[in-house]
């Protein structure tokens, strides 16, 4: 508690960007921020984030009696003040940040990103596809035949008890009906693939095998020096899109001209590693898959890896010694919503080549070879990756006990707030308190109490 006190007295909050909430002319004054940052801090570090919860240990535990000066907030209000400031949350955990590079705690060379799913606060039954809209629609016209049938055959015995039953049924399927077409709707007119209908930003994810829960991505980069994270933010989608924004927001956050990340299949997509090589960010990715445009009829000796790019000119040569050429005209490749150019290489040889055969199973035309736009990344990084398998390994020892600790020994695996901005917010809370911890567990009480008291915070 000394340590969370004097860290929140060093701070600034209204630099920061908290917002002071506005009380009526009526009524005693409104606490102080740092009333409320104490208690949540207090809180997340002692696995208490409901805000009845911490307004009850407010009242009887004798350490945060202390921190707070035996003040005790009203649950709304402390339940109102992580609700209210998701931004100055993510600017104090990118604040924590510079204070752990500037005590030397953080190597800034290589980092370890990776995502897990936590869960949101919608349930299955609240998140729609247009296949599922689509099912209910037709199980709601399948009854109501059913039941018009039922009031045809009550009226010809003229039994009003059964006919009034009927129609209040009809009625409540009618009213489901303009529900979920009102659903359809919305989810036409958003170009999105699903709706959740009590938090809108949470989406379908898959977390492990086939089981898919409504939930969001939380990203994470990590260094290496003493696992500590330094940078976070969360998506409603999965990684494949994931790796260029958290490596350049790791980036900014170190203020670093160039280092490594480490991360898994599940991000390499060839415009991120693109984006991190213009960047100056060295990726090491692993393939998910040997990309060949002739699956069919290919033996592994004629795969596309096993041709070789000539860059000078622009060419391929086969394992035959023919040269693959192009036009030079790009053309465009669409799949799950995503987009990328490329051009397409062939050979006339193949007329007369006498392993046609397990090359291609093309019968009318010759090999087909086709070379993206961020070819040139994906190979750089492909070399990397075969040259540092060793350094590859460490990534899971690196990040996977991050989440490891949050989401089972903490119990932080779902989300008490709703909508991508405030999720993200109380992420960043969480990552600073892990953060917080483990700088104690590093350095102990004492150290990081100096530390603290010597550190000029820079509000950039």
């Amino acid at each position: 508690v000394r340590v969370l006190d004097a860290f929140v007295d060093k701070l600034d909050l209204d630099q920061l960007g908290f917002v002071q909430r506005e009380i009526k002319s009526e009524g005693r004054p409104g606490f102080e921020n740092e009333i409320f940052l104490k208690i949540y801090l207090y809180g997340y570090v002692n696995g208490i984030r409901s805000s009845r919860k911490l307004e009850r240990e407010c009242s009887r535990n004798i350490e945060l009696q202390w921190l707070t000066g035996k003040l005790t907030p009203n649950y709304h209000s402390i339940a109102d003040f992580r609700k209210n400031n998701p931004n100055a949350l993510r600017n104090l955990f990118k604040l924590f940040i510079t204070f752990l590079k500037d005590i030397d705690l953080i190597g800034g060379k290589t980092i370890a990103v990776d995502g897990t799913k936590v869960r949101a606060n919608n349930s299955k039954k609240n998140n729609f596809s247009p296949k599922k809209i689509e099912r209910h629609i037709e199980y709601i016209q399948q009854k109501s035949n059913e039941y018009l049938a039922a009031l045809e055959a009550s009226d010809a015995e003229e039994d009003q008890l059964k006919i009034s039953e009927v129609e209040k049924k009809l009625q409540r399927l009618k009213e489901n009906k303009i529900n979920y077409e009102v659903l359809q709707s919305k989810l036409e007119q958003s170009s999105e693939p699903q709706i959740s209908t009590t938090d809108e930003d949470s989406r379908a994810l898959l977390v492990q095998g086939q089981v898919v829960e409504i939930s969001y991505n939380m990203q994470a980069a990590v260094d290496d020096k003493h696992n500590l994270i330094v940078a976070t933010h969360t998506i409603n989608r999965n990684d494949r899109n994931a790796l260029s924004k958290i490596a350049l927001e790791a980036k900014e956050n170190l203020n670093a001209d160039s280092f490594t990340v480490l991360v898994d299949k599940g991000y390499h997509n060839g415009r991120e590693l693109q984006t991190c090589k213009e960047n100056n960010i060295e990726t090491i990715c692993a393939h998910a898959e040997v990309v060949n445009s002739n699956s069919h009829g290919t033996t592994p000796d004629y795969l596309v890896t096993k041709f070789t790019y000539n860059r000078e000119d622009d060419t391929y040569i086969c394992p035959q010694g023919s040269v693959l050429k192009t036009t030079g005209t790009w053309h465009k490749k669409t799949r799950e919503r995503d987009s990328h150019l490329f051009k397409k290489y062939r050979t006339s040889d193949c007329k007369m080549c006498p392993v046609k055969s397990l090359c291609t199973g093309r019968a009318d035309g010759g090999r087909e070879i086709d070379r993206s736009e961020y070819a040139e990344a994906v190979e750089l990084n492909a070399e990397r990756y075969k040259k540092n398998k060793e350094l590859y390994r460490k990534r899971q020892e690196i990040n996977e006990h991050i989440f490891g600790t949050i989401k089972r020994k903490w119990s932080y695996y779902y989300t008490d707030l709703r909508g991508l901005k405030k999720v993200n917010g109380e992420h960043s809370f969480i990552c600073l308190v892990y953060n917080l911890v483990r700088t104690m567990n590093i350095l102990s009480v004492p150290i990081i109490l100096e530390k603290i008291r010597d550190w000029n915070p820079n509000y950039r």
